[in-house]
Order: C-alpha cells, then sequence, then structure tokens
C-alpha cells in the first residue's frame, strides 16, 4: 500500500490475519505477537513507516524492512514474562486495510481473504506458542521469541550511505527535511577522514546556539574508580530536569558507562530540558539471548523522550523510537508547580 505516517488504517480481523501466517506464526520472517489481537478491527494512525530499523546485537547496522509501518501501539509485554521495554509495534502491510475503504466495495476481496483463512496453517494457538522456544540451554530460563529478537530474519542489510533510504525518509513523512539534511550530516560526521571538522564545525555551531556539543565525548571517571551514584526514589507522574551534558560525563567512565548502563548518544538532545517520569524499568528481553533480565537497579523511563536516531552510526533515522533508559543521577526532581489564585 505504501502507507504513510498519519495515514488511518484499520487492523484487519483476526481471521484474515491467520491467513497470512506460516505455522510458526510468521509472515516473511516477522513474528506476529499475541497482544496484537487485541488491535482487530481497530482504526489506527500509521505513525512512522517502518521501511528501515537498527540491530545492534549482531550486525550493528540498519536494515531494511519491506512493506512494514509502526502504527501508535507498544508492546506491554504481557506475553514476555512481564517484559517493560515498551517496544514500538511493526505491523506488515498484509494485516492492514486503508481505513477509509468501503467494506462492501470490497465484498470480493473479504471472501478471498476468509477463503484463505479457511485453509491457513496458523492458529492462535501456534502464535502463542511461537512466543517460546523451550529451554535451548538447560538451565530452566525459557528463551522468549518477539519482533526485537528477530530482527535479522525479517529484515536485510542497508549500508548508511545508501541514500535511497533518506528519500525514503522524508516521502513517507517520517521525518521533515531538515532532519533528514541533519541525519545525512551525522552519517557523514561518524566517517573517520572527514568526520572530525564535521563534528568540529558542529560544535561550532551549538555553541553558539548555546546547544548541547556533539556526542562523542568521554565520561571523566577515573579508569579503575566505580562511576557514582544516588537514589531518588522517582515515582511516574514526578517531574525531573536533565543534567546538562558536561554534568552527565562526570558521572561516566571512559567507555560511556555508569554502573554498566551506557549513556547513548540518542539521548543529549534531552539535556536540560524537563520531563514527566513515565515509569520504573528493571526487565527486558535480551534480544540476543531472548532470555528476560532482571536489573540490580531500575532505571527510569522519561514521558516521550525516545531515541530519534540522529547520531548513531547503525541506526540514522530509523523510525523504531525506543525509549530511553535514565539514572537517577543523570536527573534532578523538580517541584510541579500548581496554579492557584494570584499573590
Amino acid at each position: 500500500m505504501k502507507l504513510r505516517s498519519g495515514d488511518w488504517v484499520e487492523v484487519r480481523c483476526k481471521e484474515e490475519i491467520l491467513g497470512t501466517l506460516d505455522g510458526r506464526g510468521r509472515l516473511d520472517g516477522l513474528p506476529f505477537m499475541p497482544q496484537m489481537f487485541r488491535y482487530c478491527g481497530q482504526r489506527a494512525r500509521v505513525y512512522k513507516r517502518a521501511h528501515k530499523t537498527c540491530e545492534w546485537v549482531y550486525t550493528l547496522m540498519s536494515r531494511r524492512v519491506p512493506r512494514a509501518v509502526h502504527l501508535d501501539f507498544r508492546c506491554d509485554g504481557e506475553a514476555y514474562g512481564g517484559c517493560q521495554t515498551l517496544c514500538l509495534i511493526y505491523w506488515k502491510e498484509d494485516w492492514l486495510e486503508p481505513a477509509k475503504a468501503s467494506r462492501k466495495a470490497s465484498t470480493g476481496k473479504i471472501r478471498s481473504e476468509i477463503r484463505r483463512a479457511e485453509t491457513a496453517v496458523c492458529t492462535e494457538a501456534d502464535v502463542w506458542a511461537g512466543t517460546l522456544e523451550g529451554d535451548p540451554d538447560g538451565k530452566g530460563e525459557p528463551r522468549y521469541i518477539c519482533q526485537g529478537t528477530q530482527v535479522p530474519d525479517f529484515s536485510t542489510p542497508l549500508h548508511r550511505l545508501d541514500f535511497r533510504q533518506y528519500l525514503e525518509d522524508y516521502t513517507s513523512g517520517n521525518f521533515g527535511l531538515g532532519r533528514v539534511l541533519l541525519g545525512l550530516y551525522n552519517a557523514l560526521a561518524n566517517r573517520r577522514r572527514i568526520g572530525r571538522p564535521l563534528r568540529w564545525f558542529y560544535d561550532v555551531v551549538q555553541r553558539i546556539r548555546s546547544g548541547t556539543l556533539y556526542p562523542n565525548k568521554k565520561g571523566t571517571v577515573p579508569a579503575g574508580q566505580r562511576t557514582p551514584t544516588c537514589e531518588l526514589n522517582l515515582q511516574p507522574g514526578e517531574m525531573v530536569r536533565v543534567k546538562s551534558y558536561e554534568e552527565i560525563l562526570s558521572t561516566l567512565n571512559a567507555r560511556g558507562e555508569n554502573r554498566g548502563l551506557h549513556f547513548d548518544a540518542e539521548m543529549t538532545p534531552y539535556c536540560g530540558g524537563t520531563y514527566r517520569v513515565k515509569k520504573r524499568l528493571n526487565k527486558y528481553i535480551d534480544e540476543k539471548t531472548g532470555k528476560l533480565m532482571t536489573m540490580k537497579n531500575e532505571v527510569i523511563v522519561l514521558e516521550d523522550v525516545i531515541c530519534q536516531s540522529r547520531f548513531s552510526t547503525c541506526r540514522i533515522l530509523c523510525p523504531r523510537s525506543i525509549y530511553s533508559w535514565w539514572r537517577e543521577i543523570w536527573l534532578e526532581r523538580i517541584p510541579e508547580i500548581s496554579e492557584g489564585p494570584p499573590g
């Protein structure tokens, strides 16, 4: 359908979708996850066209994805041991139809889809069974299978200098022209030879604008010394200010980590900003092993604070929009300002 960002669609019924899946509950390698059934028959707006995605487990490259979009639906982790990552869900265009389409006008098409569903090799039970791979290590820990763990299976390599992807970023409505040009600039700024002068020029402009410098600086905590920590006990709904980039660098080691958590370059645009706490997170699916991991120390997720794919080499302008994870030492609690009578 070549859906664009902002288009309205309707999720097909369960029977039609099952008719597109193989015996493992997948279409072209992309798993249809159990929680997606609840959206059958609902209207939704396309958030971004998922013509590409990022993969940082095996290849550290951008990946091309055919005929897929992201809607405004995120995974709740219910079928995956309570994973709290809140990933955007991939939707094949085969599972959707334009919301303005007339059901009466497409009766023949619906009948053909129903016939296809009647001969389907997949059932809802197969979709649920496809979320687990038993206990491959024999350690009593099941391996979960979700869309995040299967990215290499439903995508193909995409070089960052394949400029057709940036054209599609713009024509799909995923990003405006300014963001696309900035993405191209940063793709070049990460190159070895020409990257240094481009990063220098970026810093000059940011100093004039009082903005954050190019996020390739190293942390200042000496080697062998533990990185600092603090406990604010932040709770959902509270307001916080993200510390400046320079303040956060003082909490990181040379690898850019604080107690094992990497401060990602995509988090720097939020430095100095004020945001509301969305949740505390301590469970997630390791996309390499498929195992449910429990953190020693919870991290903070902020409302609308997501990866914008501006700087990272392996995911320039990726539409995946993953929530960033924050240590409390990178944040400051600020009081809620309540509106009252003058004086």
